[in-house]
Parts: structure tokens; C-alpha cells; sequence
């Protein structure tokens, strides 16, 4: 278990990115040395506007049928909570770092086990979500 401090981008921490295959992950955007860190353990690292961002993930569907659990989010006093976290949020990320080799050679990777919020900012809205949120209706 490791921890690591940094701006979240992309963040699907309670419920999965179905994208593709159903995912809980977050990009946590660090400095340079952190990034080269990363990198020279055989792990990705993604160059965002932001700057670099290193992807932790968490596959919804294991092997044989398994369903893995979403990570958890907390807030600043550790408190569990259930909120979407924007681009830009102050994070602190506990993961799990692994490797190994299969048939299709070595392979790292970064299990996304818990979110702490530092300093939370929501998500932006999306197109429209103003005009279907409840709002008092003006005559015209």
C-alpha cells in the first residue's frame, strides 16, 4: 500500500467509466520528478495540458465471474462520502503497485484502492443539466 498527493482529472471513483470495459479510475496530474519516478518502474504516464498524470485503475469484472468493489472516497476529516470529483480537485490517493509477466510478457500496474479529498471542487455541469435541474418557471 502506497500513498500519493495530487490534482485529480477524470475521476470515476463510485461509479465505473463503462466506456469501454466497466472501470473505476482518476489521472492524478504530479510534477515531473514524480512522473519519471513512475515511469522508470514500466508504469504509463499520460501528458495531459495539466501536465504529466499518472492513471489508476480498478477493473470492475475479475476473473471467473468476481465483481471488485468500488474505491472508497473519503472526505478531509476521512469521513466516507459519495460525490463526483471535478477536474482539478485536491486529491490524496491510496493504491496497490503491481507486477508481473503472462503470456504476453511484463506488465505493471496501479490498483485504485481509496480516494481522501483534499480540497473538492464539482464536476462542471454538462450540456443542458441547468435547463433539467428545478427551477422556478417564468411567464413569458
Amino acid at each position: 500500500m502506497a500513498i500519493i498527493q495530487g490534482k485529480a482529472k477524470y475521476a470515476f471513483i463510485n461509479e465505473p467509466n463503462v466506456r469501454f470495459e466497466p472501470t473505476y479510475t482518476i489521472n492524478l496530474i504530479v510534477d515531473d520528478a514524480k512522473a519519471n519516478e513512475f515511469a522508470s518502474r514500466g508504469h504509463n504516464i499520460k501528458q495531459l495540458d495539466e501536465g504529466p498524470s499518472i492513471v489508476f485503475k480498478r477493473k470492475v469484472d475479475g476473473p471467473n465471474g468476481m465483481k471488485r468493489s468500488a474505491p472508497r472516497l473519503f472526505d478531509e476529516n476521512k469521513n466516507e462520502v459519495e460525490l463526483k470529483v471535478g477536474d482539478g480537485s485536491e486529491v490524496r490517493i491510496q493504491y496497490n503497485e503491481y507486477s508481473g509477466e503472462n503470456k504476453y510478457g511484463p506488465y505493471t500496474g496501479l490498483d485504485l484502492q481509496a480516494v481522501q479529498l483534499l480540497k473538492w471542487l464539482p464536476p462542471k455541469s454538462q450540456d443542458g443539466d441547468e435547463l433539467l435541474a428545478d427551477m422556478p418557471s417564468e411567464e413569458f
